[in-house]
């Protein structure tokens, strides 16, 4: 299940953006290019899977809004062949910023995650060294 769909890229960017991007023929048709738009968003699904997998089982039974967010910001610079205006620029490297946060447990996902190794026990367990001023050892001082 891809996490971003056509119609959620299409109302986010706009058809006329897209057609530009994704009307790539030799003669120009002037519709968007489905089979482009797909394949960047399994590309962009594909980023976000590399970075998800540490902390989550895959595939996610649903998409957060956040992750069909990111989604649609790297579909979005993956459609650009060549140098993309600095806002998808700076948009695409905030979203991996959020994507390494992600991995790293700095932000939290409510979805299904893989349970952090524990040692079976619980608590605080303490291990003290033997006191060498005792009340055996200071009979004649007290």
């Amino acid at each position: 299940m891809p996490y971003a769909s056509l119609e959620q890229i299409m109302d986010r960017y706009g058809e006329s953006m897209l057609v530009a991007l994704t009307d790539r023929g030799d003669v120009a048709t002037e519709t968007v290019d489905v089979q482009v738009i797909d394949r960047a968003l399994a590309d962009a699904d594909a980023q976000i899977d590399g970075y998800l997998k540490a902390r989550y089982q895959l595939p996610l039974a649903a998409t957060p809004p956040l992750i069909a967010d990111l989604a649609q910001v790297i579909a979005c610079w993956k459609l650009h062949r060549f140098d993309p205006p600095q806002k998808i620029k700076d948009d695409y490297a905030e979203a991996i910023r959020s994507l390494k946060d992600i991995s790293r447990g700095l932000m939290v996902l409510d979805v299904a995650g893989v349970e952090p190794a524990s040692s079976g026990a619980s608590g605080v367990r303490i291990t003290d060294r033997e006191r060498p001023l005792s009340a055996d050892r200071m009979k004649g001082f007290i």
